[in-house]
């Protein structure tokens, strides 16, 4: 079982020919509001491809918050341990504008996940295979996250974003860490490949459409990525941190699952919305296949 421990919102996304500048209005293409955040978005990922996922977070008593809890449920995700609270849902303001985004969140419900929820459903994280944490929740609670983990000998997939909530002091108790190029600079400096050698087979740099670097503990790895025609690059990094727990979490080696996640990762950008191109396992095995041509 994997659980992932984090944030629901509801994205509002619009896309846009070209993104105001200070003082200006411009006319949006398109508009729709889409189930999402990173916590969510992983746990479907994670689900879609087959594993047995639980979900542990916060939504508020209102429209979206009753509809982020049908979509994981309809995903066949466990959300006996989702908190319901007065404070409104978390939204996500998506601008989308040539195939790239930037994103603002507002967390709501999602800061009112307090470690005292995580004593409550212990047992869950405790049971589970690996936990997913990101850091769209306040820091001392995935802070509480991590020290469960820890004394339960459960292994740990934290995705750092936004990057400004991570606490180096994590670094020796998580399993995995997945930053993009952006947070990687952020956390570490810019220099990869001394960051990549301080933390073999535990720091996994994701590179978009480029794939992925570790280093293996002998010599630095880069696993490429598939060329695809990106619609919505939203999900992507959910859709890698997904995978790459579903593959180790089922035996795969570091390279096979960071390989598998890749491709998860080229499938879910090819259609519009974070949750929308996630894909199932036969679509990843048929691509790794070369079948889906």
């Amino acid at each position: 079982m994997i659980t992932v421990i984090g944030s629901l919102n509801m994205d509002l996304v619009i896309q846009m020919a070209d993104f105001p500048q200070q003082g200006e209005t411009v006319l949006g293409q398109h508009f729709q509001t889409s189930p999402g955040g990173k916590g969510a978005n992983q746990a479907i990922a994670a689900a879609r491809l087959g594993s047995n996922v639980t979900m542990i977070g916060c939504v508020g008593d209102d429209r979206f918050g009753h509809t982020l809890r049908t979509v994981l449920e309809q995903e066949h995700i466990d959300t006996t341990s989702l908190l319901t609270t007065s404070e409104s849902t978390g939204i996500a303001n998506i601008l989308v504008h040539h195939n790239d985004n930037r994103i603002i969140v507002v967390p709501g419900a999602n800061y009112k996940l307090e470690p005292t929820h995580l004593d409550a459903v212990k047992d869950v994280i405790t049971q589970s295979q690996m936990v997913i944490l990101q850091l769209e929740i306040p820091m001392e609670t995935t802070a509480h996250a991590i020290k469960l983990c820890k004394e339960a000998n459960v292994p740990v997939l934290l995705n750092p974003a936004p990057a400004a909530n991570f606490d180096m002091c994590w670094m020796d108790d998580i399993t995995y860490l997945t930053p993009n190029e952006i947070e990687c600079a952020q956390l570490f400096g810019n220099d990869f490949d001394q960051t990549l050698e301080k933390y073999p087979n535990k720091l996994i740099i994701t590179l978009g459409r480029d794939g992925a670097r570790y280093f293996d503990g002998e010599y630095p790895i880069h696993v490429p990525g598939y060329m695809t025609k990106a619609e919505d690059t939203t999900g992507a990094g959910d859709t890698f941190n997904g995978a790459l727990a579903y593959a180790l979490v089922e035996g795969q080696s570091l390279d096979e699952a960071v390989y598998f996640a890749n491709i998860a990762a080229s499938l879910a950008v090819e259609q519009v919305s974070a949750q929308g191109g996630m894909p199932t396992l036969s679509k990843v095995y048929a691509r790794m296949a070369g079948l889906d041509e």
